[in-house]
């Protein structure tokens, strides 16, 4: 049905002037391919083209969105690989399947699956996301892990939150905004171990010797107990047991000045624990995050329940070494 064309993805060819040409002189061999138009990366329209120009890299998202597309086809000139990074990032986080020509593809090793499209190949980029059953698997793990920990736990909870109160004033718990899947804004909960009103003019990162930590906030941020309440986010599926740390705005924007790959992480729901935690532990500035970034990038690129298992079995030997700050 494909070479035939009864069905058809609609796609948008992405790339420079000459690349573009050469697609367009063979775009018959596209098979299953509804061709809507390019985007030429040099700002250029091509003349004697029956295929439209439909704007540029900077509207690529109000494009995607507003012509419905389904896959995209990146075609460029090797050494122009690091010009397009930016553009595969984008593509992926609206989850259009990606495809590109082998000698591009050999450079970004570890994200590709090869595919045979008749008379022209292409390989396909590899998506961010589990399979349907382990994805249904993973989210009936966190629930019912979930409520066995704050079952379980709720003596010690009760207790931890009785000690929060007794130890300073304010509240029991501390809730902040964070940036979750597909970037949607949700409170995380968390046991509160600075002294109230830790920041006043902007958001600030913990330090190793933070003088807005209080003497028992220390000692759970030793052992992550402040973290416990989260798994209520968990729960009511804002987050995951695994996955990347979520960040307020305020940081995540930063990060995406210096790290555009960074929205990738809104691909997933964001975790109590992550590769990151695990190999990096804490930020305590934004290059601190950046290169914690690249350990949940492989996370992202190996996403498994068998590498969800491996995180936590770490996570539980670093809170039992006291390792958290």
């Amino acid at each position: 049905k494909i070479k035939n064309k009864t069905i058809t993805f609609k796609t948008v060819l992405i790339g420079d002037t000459e690349t573009i040409q050469e697609i367009i002189k063979t775009k018959e061999n596209l098979m299953g391919h509804e061709l809507i138009g390019y985007i030429n990366c040099e700002n250029q329209t091509i003349e004697n083209s029956d295929l439209p120009n439909i704007g540029n890299v900077e509207q690529l998202e109000s494009i995607l969105e507003n012509h419905h597309v389904e896959e995209a086809i990146i075609t460029f000139k090797k050494e122009k690989i690091k010009t397009y990074i930016d553009i595969i990032n984008s593509l992926i986080c609206n989850d259009i399947i990606t495809k590109v020509r082998p000698n591009i593809a050999d450079l970004l090793v570890g994200r590709v699956q090869m595919q045979s499209f008749f008379d022209l190949p292409f390989i396909e980029i590899k998506q961010i996301k589990m399979s349907f059953f382990e994805s249904n698997l993973k989210r009936g793990i966190d629930v019912f892990m979930s409520i066995s920990i704050l079952m379980i736990l709720s003596p010690a909870l009760i207790l931890i939150g009785l000690i929060v109160k007794l130890t300073s004033k304010g509240p029991v718990f501390y809730t902040q905004e964070r940036l979750g899947l597909k970037k949607k804004p949700f409170n995380i909960i968390k046991f509160r171990s600075m002294k109230i009103n830790a920041e006043t003019d902007k958001p600030l990162l913990a330090s190793e010797d933070d003088k807005r930590i209080t003497k028992w906030g220390k000692i759970m941020r030793k052992y992550r107990l402040d973290e416990l309440p989260q798994f209520y986010n968990v729960l009511i599926g804002e987050m995951s047991i695994i996955g990347p740390r979520p960040e307020r705005a305020f940081f995540a924007n930063k990060i995406l000045e210096k790290a555009n790959h960074y929205k990738l992480i809104y691909k997933v729901k964001p975790g109590i624990t992550s590769w990151g935690m695990v190999k990096f532990g804490y930020a305590e500035n934004v290059e601190e995050m950046i290169k914690r970034l690249k350990y949940d990038i492989i996370y992202l690129e190996n996403l498994s329940l068998l590498n969800d298992f491996k995180v936590f079995i770490l996570t539980i030997f670093i809170i039992l070494q006291g390792r958290g700050k």
